[in-house]
């Protein structure tokens, strides 16, 4: 039960934290579903995500996004490899690099996975108006660190 006596400031911030919590489960299980059908779970999701929009990504790139363990990656890009959804290359001028980047039936799934939350967060940005999107976007940024908006920079820049 909430304290009668909580700092307002607190109250909104409870708030936003609830709808924060709300909204994560509710846009991620858009794609789970489909992700559960295979066997494959939020990890996997990521990993498609990110390698989707840098094609050719280093694994050393991808876990400095992504921000797990090494061996987390690996049994994660172990399964998307051999599920035929990822393919691995050396590097251009490093050879022990691995570069990483998805096959036409990972390209499929990520879209298929990105239609799902898009679902969800387009008619959300439709009833809230431009305005509220804006706001939106400048309140993730201002939760986000300063790797996670330099990434936001660059992608944005590049019209990904």
């Amino acid at each position: 039960m909430p304290d009668s006596k909580a700092d307002p400031a607190d109250t909104d911030l409870r708030l936003a934290q609830d709808l924060l919590f709300f909204a994560y489960r509710d846009f991620t299980n858009a794609a789970d579903v489909a992700l559960d059908e295979l066997g494959l779970g939020r990890a996997h999701h990521r990993a498609l995500h990110f390698i989707g929009r840098n094609p050719g990504i280093t694994v050393t790139d991808l876990l400095g996004i992504l921000r797990i363990t090494k061996q987390s990656l690996a049994r994660v890009l172990s399964e998307l490899v051999d599920r035929g959804y990822v393919a691995q290359s050396p590097g251009r001028a490093d050879r022990r690099q691995r570069l990483l980047t998805l096959t036409e039936p990972g390209a499929a799934l990520e879209r298929r996975l990105f239609d799902r939350q898009r679902e969800r967060l387009g008619p959300a940005y439709s009833e809230a108006g431009a305005s509220a999107v804006d706001g939106f976007r400048r309140v993730l940024r201002a939760i986000m660190d300063d790797s996670a908006r330099t990434y936001i920079d660059a992608h944005h820049r590049r019209g990904s």
